[in-house]
């Protein structure tokens, strides 16, 4: 991917400071600055020419975001928003300016914890104890080897762990909805039984996260948990493209 012109990286209450000791995008990294139009301002950067989604600039990217949600509420861009020049930016400001202090102001003091669900596994032997037709499957298979009845068992088997997977994580799904201000539901991942981002208070991030690990541990047996965060609020700037409910609404 090409780029130039300038890159945005977030959307900011006005007169906000900039993080020290940060930089943008790009070798030699890009100075930061704001571009303010009315209550909010951009973050932005002159865009390098032919940008990529190089480990460098990924990860700067995320350090500045991470920045600057510890010192208040961000509307954070994905990698790689670049506009074609600062009067684009400040025209995109001002047609959106009351629904980004919306935004800000239900991020406020808020942050994203992910968390993708795969079937567990090393489940396979109590699975078997809980499945007569596994059972069946298996005797069969030890009888008559064959490719055909392994290739039974191995699709029932692999049928029966999403299955006791995704029971769990509409458990889970369950039990962490009621701690978090909103949830989406994220894209397919494969092997993926559930993907969901919760917005939660920040100071809340960590028992959020103890509870999902303690479930995690008590259905070991079902489902295996990935969890990511605190992150960026990406999943809650928007609705476009992912459902986001607000919860207790």
């Amino acid at each position: 991917m090409t780029a130039d012109g300038v890159y945005v990286y977030a959307v900011i209450r006005a007169r906000r400071r900039l993080p020290t000791g940060v930089g943008g995008v790009g070798s030699p990294a890009a100075p930061l600055r704001t571009i303010e139009q009315g209550r909010v301002a951009a973050v932005v950067s002159e865009a390098p020419p032919k940008l990529r989604a190089r480990r460098r600039d990924l990860l700067a990217h995320q350090d500045l975001l991470l920045r600057l949600s510890d010192q208040g509420p961000v509307l954070p861009m994905r990698f790689g928003t670049v506009a074609p020049d600062e009067e684009t930016v400040r025209g995109q400001l001002t047609a959106g300016e009351a629904d980004h202090l919306a935004a800000l102001e239900h991020l406020s003091d808020g942050v994203e914890v992910n968390i993708k669900a795969f079937p567990a596994q090393n489940a396979l032997r109590s699975l078997l104890a809980d499945d007569r037709k596994l059972r069946r499957l298996r005797d069969e298979a030890l009888r008559r080897p064959g490719y055909e009845a392994n290739l039974r068992l191995g699709e029932a088997v692999a049928a029966a762990l999403e299955s006791r997977a995704a029971e769990a994580g509409r458990g889970l799904l369950s039990e962490l909805t009621p701690r978090a201000r909103a949830v989406a539901s994220g894209p397919e991942v494969q092997g993926c039984v559930l993907n969901m981002s919760f917005l939660v208070d920040r100071g809340d991030s960590d028992d959020f996260r103890s509870a999902a690990e303690q479930f995690a541990e008590t259905h070991s047996e079902r489902v295996e948990l990935r969890l990511a965060g605190p992150l960026p609020c990406y999943s809650f700037v928007s609705a476009e493209g992912t459902r986001v409910r607000t919860v207790g609404a």
